[in-house]
Parts: C-alpha cells; structure tokens; sequence
C-alpha cells in the first residue's frame, strides 16, 4: 500500500515556475514507478510524466517536454515535479500516482493504483 500526498500547488503568474512534491508513504515506494497526471474541469485524467522505481527512466507527454521535469529521492520518499514557463493552459489539478511495485514506466491511468488528491495549480495572465 502507498499513500500519496501532493503540495506545491498554488496562484502562479505565466512564464514562472512551480514545483510539485508528492510524499510517499508505504515500504514498497522505493521499487514503484511513479508518475504524474493533471486534470481540468469536465476532462479526464492527462498524463504528464512518468519515472521508473530507481530514478534511470523517465517519460514525458509531448506536450510537455522541455518544461516539465519529474525526479525522485528514494531516501525521501518523494517524487517532485518542476514545472517552468507556465502557461495559462497548464492551469489543472495535479495528481500523483503510483504503480504496483515492479512495474515499467506507463503512460495510462489505468496503468496505476495509488492515487493521491491532487493539488491546484492556476496560472494567471
């Protein structure tokens, strides 16, 4: 069992930066992919990135990269997401996941079973 708790969130002006942390809670975070999604009104879950248990892979939606950079400190249990030069359109719930312990980097939200709340991040013009 991981228990996923997300903060970073907040008001922030386009073309600045945030970023995200996810604490992890459970022993089994450390060999667990980890990934993070975003969400806005009326639209389902879109996958935004995506990092293996050690740290050595990583995956980005293409609409994302170059801006967006997921990283993890297994000592921490934590996962962060440092998102730059934001944009209006970024404006989402963001949410982190996890896999089952063992499995590959995935792109899908099916592909994942412990979810935290989220937490909001609103870009202003």
């Amino acid at each position: 069992q991981v228990h996923l708790v997300e903060s970073g969130g907040g008001l922030v002006q386009a073309g600045g930066s945030v970023r995200l942390s996810c604490a992890a809670s459970g022993r089994t975070f450390s060999t667990s992919t980890m990934g993070w999604f975003r969400q806005t009104p009326g639209k389902g879950r879109e996958f935004i990135a995506a990092i293996s248990w050690a740290g050595s892979s990583t995956v980005y939606a293409e609409a994302v990269k170059g801006r967006f950079t997921i990283s993890r400190d297994n000592a921490k249990n934590t996962v962060l997401l440092q998102i730059n030069t934001l944009k209006p359109e970024d404006t989402a719930v963001y949410y982190c996941a996890a896999r089952t312990p063992g499995f590959g980097i995935a792109t899908r939200e099916e592909g994942y079973t412990f979810w935290g709340r989220g937490t909001q991040v609103t870009v202003s013009t």
